[in-house]
């Protein structure tokens, strides 16, 4: 089976499908497809998530010439909506007769739907919509974006496999080396990840004993809108911007912390969420992400999307012992291990490309 991956950037700053998309198109390649990788932004030659001895073909051009570069193609797997490489992937697809998956990666979440509004509802009516009752198959990471994708009347297949993480050769201890421990947030710095409510949350609890790190790049200008309110709450002390981080020091910022936090308003999945299991941290999110089975994995806490859901998920873990969090992240790394491995999520996306030739 040939399978052309397509997704708007695989640089490091762009968010999580640069990273799921690269571990998909490794795993479904050693699972014996025959796979390439094409983005918009012309990443795909330079994008370090794909190893050189991967076996993925890196495309380059356009839409069009990615194809026929490529060859004969089975399958098209477009990886999000909205943009003009979108819908010019799905013309390409209807003309040529190439069955065509779609994974949404959240873009139709209602915070989602609600960013930007007006624009989208536009281009919902104008070609989106259209495009996406064309698919063959609607991918989805999580059962809550596959009842949102049916609330809004894409009345497609539609398919739930989750995106997988690669599990480190090991975690490290997260035991504090001294006395002051380390809350972590890893992902872009926008306001769909709910950043001022934490901090609205940390300064009601003030942990003591605590700080918290924030990795990852800013968008939207919001990184200066999140340090202004830091030092209105007399944070700054407190909280530390460290930006982008990738490899070893990504790795090391993991090891170095006790606890996950990522206090978002919506996400699909979550990967950041994944990797900190996979890395043996325990992990506080909210109801806007879709690990309620967090809780009964006994590995971290899924809190209401508020400043008061989060301030009492927020004192719970603060109070307990280094020895407690450790045990709690041993659990989710297990978890991680025994159902988000990258070979079942390549069968299980086998089998929906199986479906959308079908």
């Amino acid at each position: 089976m040939r399978v052309m991956l397509a997704v708007a950037s695989f640089h490091p700053d762009s968010g999580g499908p640069a990273r799921s998309v690269s571990g998909l198109a490794a795993a479904l390649a050693q699972a014996g497809l025959t796979v390439g990788v094409w983005a918009a932004d012309q990443s795909a030659a330079a994008t370090e998530f794909l190893g050189r001895d991967s076996g993925v073909v890196r495309l380059r051009g356009s839409a069009g010439d990615a194809l026929a570069q490529f060859g004969a193609v089975d399958v098209i797997h477009d990886n999000g909506i909205w943009l003009p490489h979108n819908h010019r992937l799905a013309t390409l697809a209807r003309a040529r007769h190439i069955p065509r998956v779609v994974s949404t990666r959240g873009m139709l979440e209602p915070w989602a739907l609600n960013h930007k509004r007006w624009k989208k509802h536009l281009a919902w009516h104008i070609y989106q919509k259209r495009d996406l009752l064309g698919a063959a198959v609607l991918h989805a990471t999580a059962a809550s974006e596959a009842a949102q994708l049916g609330r809004l009347g894409l009345k497609r297949p539609i398919q739930v496999v989750p995106n997988g993480v690669n599990l480190p050769a090991a975690a490290g201890p997260h035991l504090p080396t001294s006395g002051l421990r380390t809350a972590m947030f890893l992902g872009r710095v926008h306001p769909i990840k709910g950043l001022p409510l934490l901090v609205e949350a940390w300064a009601r609890v003030r942990p003591a004993g605590w700080r918290m790190r924030v990795v990852g790049p800013q968008e939207a200008r919001h990184r200066a809108e999140v340090e202004a309110l830091v030092a209105q709450a007399g944070l700054t002390g407190d909280w530390d911007f460290v930006g982008a981080l990738a490899g070893d020091a990504k790795r090391q910022a993991f090891e170095e912390a006790s606890l996950f936090i990522l206090p978002t308003h919506s996400e699909n999945f979550g990967i950041a969420v994944a990797e900190a299991l996979a890395h043996g941290l325990p992990v506080l999110t909210t109801r806007g992400a879709p690990w309620e089975a967090l809780q009964a994995e006994g590995c971290g806490w899924w809190a209401p999307v508020s400043v008061e859901g989060l301030a009492a998920a927020l004192t719970d873990a603060a109070r307990r012992s280094p020895g407690e969090l450790q045990a709690m992240g041993w659990r989710g790394r297990e978890w991680m291990r025994r159902e988000y491995s990258w070979k079942s999520v390549a069968e299980g996306m086998r089998q929906m490309y199986e479906e959308a030739l079908g």
